[in-house]
């Protein structure tokens, strides 16, 4: 039986890479059960955007990544580094992997300004979500 499966992309972090700002991952076992029905692309705006890891740590100041995007808002590293502009363009580069391989759904990381979806939407989140791009979180 040869059947298709669903694409997806998902916070690299989540499934065991050393991707997050700290060089550690967050594997989260109940995420990577979760995409045994998909076939996934593991993404980290993050490190898309040119960010070393690991890198100082950062946060959204004054609104959430849809404020981000249209510069109400901004994400500072912890020293004060306006690191807005690169957020964006790691942003872009993860929803141009969407258009390029027909990727509705993205599951990313909880919590994060890149990926977060409940809270504080990242700036990753919300650009997808403004594309029609559905965001799950764990």
């Amino acid at each position: 039986m040869n059947h298709k499966l669903e694409k997806c992309l998902v916070s690299s972090c989540l499934i065991g890479l050393p991707t997050r700002y700290d060089g550690r991952c967050k594997r989260n076992n109940k995420c990577v059960n979760y995409l045994k029905k998909y076939h996934f692309i593991p993404v980290c705006p993050e490190q898309l955007a040119g960010f070393p890891t690991p890198r100082p740590a950062a946060d959204i100041v004054g609104g959430d990544g849809f404020d981000v995007l249209k510069g109400q808002a901004a994400v500072l590293t912890i020293d004060g580094a306006d690191v807005s502009r690169q957020f964006i363009a790691g942003a872009e580069a993860v929803l141009q992997i969407a258009r390029m391989q027909n990727i509705s759904l993205a599951i990313l990381k909880a919590g994060s300004p890149s990926c977060g979806n409940s809270a504080t939407p990242g700036v990753t989140t919300a650009l997808l979500r403004n594309n029609n791009i559905d965001v799950i979180e764990f």
